[in-house]
């Protein structure tokens, strides 16, 4: 380039080059997409309120939350956080009024991978529960923390 010094003309020459290299282009794509992926899930998860089981536990023992199993009945007969109260996923909207008189106590949802409870915090909340959480992972990330299940 015409009026600067050499050092910067000729670093504006290979930022310029490095830019025009298509394999440059396609590493660089990679390494967006890459650390896209990897931020991805912090982003999503907010507003989630996902707990991890050790979270969980602290919100059951120091809040006293209500936790509302969202799995078949089989499944809850079959192993479940000690005191969840059964709400199947899809009874939850005819039976929202069952799980606290008080719309401010902290809920906590759980079904098996945590999937059907990110679903069903939005319905519980829409109800006009203003704490909900879903315990991230399930009750399958539950067992693997350790934490007691009654049958």
């Amino acid at each position: 380039m015409a009026g600067l010094p050499a050092p910067i003309s000729s670093l504006f020459d290979d930022t310029v080059t490095f830019f025009t290299d298509y394999t440059n282009l396609v590493l660089l794509a990679a390494l967006v997409i890459s650390g896209a992926l990897l931020v991805w899930p912090m982003i999503a998860g907010r507003g989630r309120g996902g707990l991890s089981a050790a979270e969980a536990t602290q919100l059951i023992n120091r809040r006293n939350a209500v936790v509302v199993d969202l799995r078949a009945a089989t499944d809850f007969a079959a192993g479940h956080v000690p005191a969840a109260r059964h709400i199947a996923l899809d009874e939850l909207q005819a039976k929202i009024g069952q799980i606290a008189k008080n719309k401010a106590t902290p809920v906590l949802l759980v079904c098996q991978t945590g999937l059907q409870s990110n679903k069903a915090s939005h319905i519980v909340q829409a109800a006009g529960f203003t704490e909900v959480h879903v315990l991230q992972g399930g009750l399958s990330a539950w067992q693997q923390a350790g934490m007691p299940v009654v049958k």
